[in-house]
Protein backbone atom coordinates (compact mmCIF):
# COMPACT_ATOMS: atom_id res chain seq x y z
CA UNK A 1 0.00 0.00 0.00
CA UNK A 2 1.05 3.25 -0.65
CA UNK A 3 1.50 6.23 2.15
CA UNK A 4 -1.62 7.85 1.29
CA UNK A 5 -3.51 4.79 1.12
CA UNK A 6 -2.57 3.41 4.79
CA UNK A 7 -3.09 7.25 5.95
CA UNK A 8 -6.55 6.40 4.13
CA UNK A 9 -6.86 2.91 5.54
CA UNK A 10 -6.02 3.94 9.06
CA UNK A 11 -8.75 6.65 9.14
CA UNK A 12 -11.24 4.38 8.20
CA UNK A 13 -10.64 2.24 10.92
CA UNK A 14 -10.54 5.23 13.61
CA UNK A 15 -13.80 6.59 12.16
CA UNK A 16 -15.00 2.45 12.73
CA UNK A 17 -13.80 2.38 16.18
CA UNK A 18 -15.22 6.08 16.69
CA UNK A 19 -18.75 4.48 15.37
CA UNK A 20 -18.23 1.76 17.75
CA UNK A 21 -18.48 -0.64 14.18
CA UNK A 22 -16.99 -3.61 15.99
CA UNK A 23 -17.95 -5.54 13.31
CA UNK A 24 -16.46 -3.98 10.94
CA UNK A 25 -12.80 -5.24 12.56
CA UNK A 26 -12.76 -7.67 10.21
CA UNK A 27 -11.72 -5.20 7.56
CA UNK A 28 -9.09 -3.61 9.46
CA UNK A 29 -7.59 -6.19 12.03
CA UNK A 30 -5.60 -9.62 10.78
CA UNK A 31 -6.61 -12.96 11.65
CA UNK A 32 -3.46 -13.24 13.54
CA UNK A 33 -2.83 -10.26 15.69
CA UNK A 34 -0.44 -9.35 17.93
CA UNK A 35 -1.26 -6.73 21.19
CA UNK A 36 1.05 -5.69 23.80
CA UNK A 37 3.78 -8.08 22.30
CA UNK A 38 1.20 -11.12 22.34
CA UNK A 39 -0.20 -13.04 20.07
CA UNK A 40 -4.23 -12.47 20.11
CA UNK A 41 -7.44 -13.20 17.87
CA UNK A 42 -9.57 -10.94 15.90
CA UNK A 43 -12.13 -11.27 18.30
CA UNK A 44 -9.88 -10.64 21.72
CA UNK A 45 -9.49 -7.54 20.57
CA UNK A 46 -13.30 -6.94 19.70
CA UNK A 47 -13.96 -8.14 22.72
CA UNK A 48 -11.31 -5.66 24.18
CA UNK A 49 -12.94 -2.68 22.47
CA UNK A 50 -16.23 -3.45 23.13
CA UNK A 51 -15.41 -4.01 26.86
CA UNK A 52 -14.39 -0.12 26.91
CA UNK A 53 -16.92 1.55 25.29
CA UNK A 54 -19.51 -1.19 27.60
CA UNK A 55 -17.79 0.91 30.55
CA UNK A 56 -17.60 4.25 28.47
CA UNK A 57 -20.27 4.32 26.08
CA UNK A 58 -19.07 7.56 24.45
CA UNK A 59 -15.31 6.96 24.03
CA UNK A 60 -13.32 8.06 21.18
CA UNK A 61 -10.20 8.23 19.89
CA UNK A 62 -8.63 11.24 17.96
CA UNK A 63 -5.56 11.25 16.06
CA UNK A 64 -2.64 13.87 16.66
CA UNK A 65 0.14 12.62 14.93
CA UNK A 66 0.76 10.02 12.50
CA UNK A 67 3.56 8.36 10.73
CA UNK A 68 4.09 5.59 8.05
CA UNK A 69 6.71 3.97 6.69
CA UNK A 70 6.52 1.33 4.24
CA UNK A 71 3.87 -1.11 5.86
CA UNK A 72 3.78 0.20 9.48
CA UNK A 73 1.71 3.01 10.92
CA UNK A 74 2.46 4.74 14.03
CA UNK A 75 -0.20 6.70 15.51
CA UNK A 76 -0.28 9.27 18.58
CA UNK A 77 -4.15 9.64 19.58
CA UNK A 78 -6.27 10.74 21.87
CA UNK A 79 -8.84 8.59 24.12
CA UNK A 80 -11.51 10.46 25.46
CA UNK A 81 -14.56 9.44 27.20
CA UNK A 82 -16.97 9.50 31.10
CA UNK A 83 -16.66 6.32 32.46
CA UNK A 84 -20.29 4.68 32.97
CA UNK A 85 -19.02 2.25 35.28
CA UNK A 86 -15.50 1.14 36.61
CA UNK A 87 -13.26 1.41 34.27
CA UNK A 88 -9.45 0.38 34.36
CA UNK A 89 -9.51 1.05 37.69
CA UNK A 90 -11.62 4.56 37.67
CA UNK A 91 -14.67 5.01 38.92
CA UNK A 92 -17.64 6.21 37.72
CA UNK A 93 -17.76 9.71 39.08
CA UNK A 94 -19.35 11.90 36.03
CA UNK A 95 -15.79 12.99 35.03
CA UNK A 96 -14.61 12.76 31.60
CA UNK A 97 -11.04 11.40 31.16
CA UNK A 98 -8.62 11.79 28.40
CA UNK A 99 -5.52 9.83 27.83
CA UNK A 100 -2.78 10.08 25.33
CA UNK A 101 -2.28 6.33 23.51
CA UNK A 102 0.70 5.17 21.26
CA UNK A 103 0.15 2.87 18.84
CA UNK A 104 2.12 1.16 16.36
CA UNK A 105 0.60 -1.06 13.23
CA UNK A 106 2.06 -3.31 10.31
CA UNK A 107 -0.25 -3.74 7.74
CA UNK A 108 -0.32 -6.84 6.04
CA UNK A 109 -2.50 -8.43 3.41
CA UNK A 110 -4.68 -5.01 3.67
CA UNK A 111 -5.59 -5.23 7.85
CA UNK A 112 -3.44 -4.37 10.84
CA UNK A 113 -1.11 -7.04 12.33
CA UNK A 114 -0.91 -4.16 15.32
Amino acid sequence: MSDAELRNFFQRYIDALNSHEFQRMTEFIHDNPVMNGHPVTRDDVIAALEGHTDAVPDFTWRVEDLAIGGDRVAARLFNKGTPAKEWLGVPPTGATVEFAEYAFHRVREGASTR
